[in-house]
């Protein structure tokens, strides 16, 4: 089969399109037939070697196919049912062998690459507002990166909660998805200065919650438009790692609360996979959440996409097709 694979940590150009022998399932695994791969700012990460795993390594944390194989004790799945796959790697290829227990079954009205664009960011953004941080009517958020996958579809959610969201993206066409998506407010940053802009909005009162998928260029501005006892919740980083952060500087910006979390560890049990997914999917489902797929790639192309997705020249979601 043919896979994505990197060799040395690098560029783009490190994404190698290698012939390597197709996986079989063992106990407790399950052999995909892949249809749609997600790309995530994760396979970056492990491309640049940020997350560094061993090499050679195949990028691609979110698949959606048809299986192919079940191995010894799965008694789940069957060769031919339609599944959705959250993986720690590997997912760049023509078949992937899972975890029985990090495979989701896809309901009747979600297609295999509607599951590939919605799997990681939908997760992300329903344990965003959920679980980070509970949104609830009257809150205010502030969500970089609104036009993008994750914030497009977390600006949707926040919105379903019933929270005022404050976008911030980097052109006018970005700024009128993020509308389209619910945001009630709508700061260009590369025109204003987005701090000052939050505290005109809030009236100097700031947001209960700041979500930054951004990092180094936005997070010490962030922090002060927080309210007392706001919440920071950093969950990327595309412009570069966060500046360090003196704990003590918390207690002078109002008893602020700073959080880094990983959807790894929300949905480490499969009840929790389950559950998370499944809510994604049925909004999906059901009209709830309008997914955006800006672009699909074949899986020849992966460096293209990374340069898209890097170049931060994309909005919604991008896919890798086998």
């Amino acid at each position: 089969m043919r896979a994505i694979r990197v060799h040395n940590y690098g560029g783009p150009e490190a994404l190698s399109f290698d012939e390597v022998p197709a996986p079989q399932p063992g106990a407790g695994e399950v052999l995909v037939r892949v249809s749609a791969i997600g790309v995530n700012f994760i396979d970056v990460y492990h491309r640049i070697g940020r997350y560094a795993l061993p090499l050679p390594v195949t990028p691609g944390v979110e698949v959606a196919g048809r299986v192919e194989a079940v191995g010894s004790g799965v008694t789940e799945f069957r060769a031919g049912d339609r599944v959705a796959c959250f993986l720690n790697n590997g997912g760049y290829a023509e078949y992937v062998s899972a975890a029985a227990s990090r495979v989701i079954p896809l309901p009747d009205g979600v297609d295999e690459r509607s599951a590939a664009a919605s799997l990681v960011q939908g997760m992300t953004a329903q344990i965003l507002v959920d679980e980070v941080y509970p949104l609830k009517p009257g809150d205010t958020c502030l969500v970089h990166a609104a036009a993008g996958g994750v914030g497009l579809l977390l600006t949707q959610l926040a919105r379903k909660r019933g929270a005022r969201v404050i976008a911030t993206v980097s052109t006018d066409a970005k700024a009128q998805l993020a509308r389209e998506a619910g945001a009630d407010d709508v700061i260009l940053y590369t025109q204003a200065d987005f701090e000052i802009e939050t505290k005109q909005l809030t009236n100097g009162a700031g947001v209960n919650v700041a979500y930054d998928s951004v990092g180094k260029t936005t997070f010490e501005k962030g922090l002060n438009v927080l309210k007392p006892r706001g919440m920071m919740v950093l969950y990327g980083s595309s412009s570069g790692p966060a500046p360090l952060l003196d704990p003590n500087s918390l207690g002078g910006k109002g008893s602020l609360f700073v959080t880094r979390p990983s959807i790894y560890h929300y949905i480490a049990q499969r009840e929790a996979l389950l559950k998370s997914a499944g809510s994604v999917f049925k909004w999906i489902a059901s009209g709830e959440l309008n997914l955006r797929i800006e672009r699909t790639y074949l899986l020849a192309d992966a460096a293209q996409a990374h340069r898209d997705l890097e170049g931060r020249v994309t909005t919604g979601k991008l896919l890798l097709l086998p």
